[in-house]
């Protein structure tokens, strides 16, 4: 199609398809359409339509993630892209790259019902607005567009008047490349000052984040040189499954044997991670410890905890150095893991089956049992609400890859969506999705049919328990009626069925038995609705 004069709708579409997007999603109208079209029918790529604008968006965010790639999505002007705002901020503080190409009202039409500021729209999201500036320049906005998005790491949004789409213009392939080279402190006072405090370590711990997620075996050679157990933040979860001082998740989340050896830590070493709040439950798990951050964005160091020692640079090449060091200069080993027992390290208090409320089920009791009986090679995401905190303790992900948390803005209603999108991602691979009634009430519903109709190997588990969690514990709290934050929802089980999937709903440890075995069985999307009593789910642990 090079030096072919074509439309710029054609352009637009063979441009997404040039960045090696074979997979699109979103959902039609007057600006978008044609492209849509082209990139369908000529281009060869596939469109996922999803029922709300919105939803297409958190579907190309967990497709990033899981994929490792810039994803994209469609939506037209005005309160399409509205639609689109708590989902691009979702993906803006979650720092996932993707492209949204947003059609704009025609610049002749000013009167348009759906015209609006969508600079401005944007712009409150914490995404990049890129504006197309004329129809010869349509192949060098989209790869503007995608560009930024690897580089500055959050959506970005191609705003695309729809009065160009039907311009002739000649198509020239347009792709910027990304230099990405990683990058170390070879030497200097930042070194040296960082070396030092780990060396001099007696009970060091290694913690990593979601930016050292590529740096797994970098991390543990070094762990294993310090004798020092390992830790991730959240988004690294499952980051070092299998290691014997594996501590999974520090912070709030940590089971109470690991919060104890992370209070008897005299040296925390941070890669990859902000050290927010919640990881260092505001900071009692840093007091009387020495702090040395290593994170190659700058910005990320000291933003929530001020480090004693910090170094801008790539994690694994730093862990590498690290090593080095002590070895060049003969340090011993601190000893600190043959304090430690190992099997407790992750080992969280067990629930009780028999203490259920009549027509309940124990959501403790069940997660443990869940974590026994879901697919191993599961992808799981989670939307979010008071039931999630226990998820992410309980329920294990493969690697930080295939674990997906909806809670970068705080919003429930997001997580079914981009379990349909990982399911895209890795057609391959089973994915679990857990979610509160109110959430699934508030977005879930909106697309469960849409993974019925794309085939999908899904399991979804709704945790119900027929209020909004986190404010009835509030009015309970104060000793007040907490009836306003309770609902009488309608079976969801039901609801899942009549969309097509197949719904079970568990009341008793014999539904649950029942439940467990559909798992094994299923042949479409599986909703597994656990009947909860909101006084027995826990607190959530933050």
């Amino acid at each position: 199609m090079a030096d072919e004069t074509i439309y710029v709708h054609q352009s637009i579409a063979q441009s997404v398809l040039d960045h090696g997007i074979d997979t699109l999603f979103g959902l039609m109208g007057d600006a978008n359409l044609f492209m849509v079209d082209h990139y369908v029918r000529a281009c060869g790529g596939r469109f996922v339509p999803a029922a709300y604008e919105g939803s297409s968006v958190l579907m190309a965010l967990a497709w990033s993630h899981v994929s490792g790639k810039v994803a994209a999505a469609t939506v037209t002007h005005g309160p399409a892209l509205t639609n689109c705002v708590t989902a691009l901020t979702e993906g803006a503080r979650g720092h996932i790259p993707m492209v949204l190409l947003a059609g704009d009202t025609p610049v002749t039409a000013p009167q348009n019902l759906q015209n609006i500021d969508q600079r401005e729209v944007v712009k409150v999201t914490g995404a990049g607005f890129e504006q197309m500036r004329a129809p010869a320049t349509a192949a060098q906005d989209v790869a503007n567009a995608f560009y930024r998005a690897r580089v500055e790491k959050r959506p970005i949004v191609l705003n695309m008047p729809a009065d160009f789409m039907w311009e002739e213009v000649t198509h020239e392939k347009t792709v910027y490349p990304v230099f990405q080279t990683p990058a170390y402190v070879p030497e200097g006072d930042d070194l040296d000052q960082a070396v030092g405090m780990i060396a001099s370590a007696r009970r060091p711990v290694i913690l990593a984040g979601g930016g050292a997620t590529g740096a797994r075996d970098n991390l543990i050679r070094l762990a294993d040189r310090l004798e020092a157990p390992l830790a991730t933040t959240l988004k690294a979860k499952g980051l070092f499954n299998d290691h014997p001082y594996n501590m999974d998740i520090f912070g709030t989340l940590s089971t109470p044997a690991a919060y104890d050896v992370i209070g008897k830590a005299d040296c925390v070493i941070a890669f990859g991670a902000s050290l927010h709040y919640f990881t260092t439950d505001k900071g009692a798990l840093m007091k009387g410890k020495r702090v040395v951050q290593v994170n190659d964005d700058p910005a990320a160091v000291g933003r929530n905890h001020h480090p004693d020692a910090a170094l801008v640079a790539d994690a694994g090449l730093t862990a590498d150095n690290i090593h080095w060091w002590l070895d060049e200069a003969e340090i011993a080993p601190s000893g600190f893991t043959k304090e430690l027992d190992s099997a407790e390290l992750t080992a969280h208090p067990p629930g009780d089956a028999e203490k259920a409320a009549p027509g309940c089920v124990n959501y403790v009791w069940a997660l443990d049992r869940l974590e026994e009986a879901l697919p191993k090679e599961r992808i799981l995401t989670t939307d979010g609400g008071r039931f999630m905190t226990e998820v992410w303790c309980r329920i294990s992900a493969p690697d930080p890859q295939s674990f997906i948390v909806t809670a970068n803005f705080g919003s429930i209603g997001l997580g079914l969506q981009e379990a349909i999108g990982a399911s895209l991602a890795a057609p391959d691979r089973p994915v679990v999705h857990f979610t509160g009634d109110g959430g699934f009430m508030m977005g879930g519903v909106n697309e469960f049919n849409t993974a019925v109709r794309l085939g999908q190997d899904l399991i979804v588990i709704v945790c119900n328990d027929s209020a909004y969690g986190a404010e009835h514990i509030q009015f309970v709290d104060r000793r007040m009626d907490p009836g306003l934050s309770q609902f009488d929802w309608p079976s969801f089980a039901e609801v899942a069925t009549a969309l097509g999937g197949q719904g079970l709903c568990v009341q008793s440890q014999d539904d649950f038995e029942t439940a467990l075995e559909a798992i094994g069985k299923r042949d479409r999307p599986l909703l597994i609705e656990l009947r909860l009593d909101p006084d027995d789910v826990p607190r959530m642990r933050i």
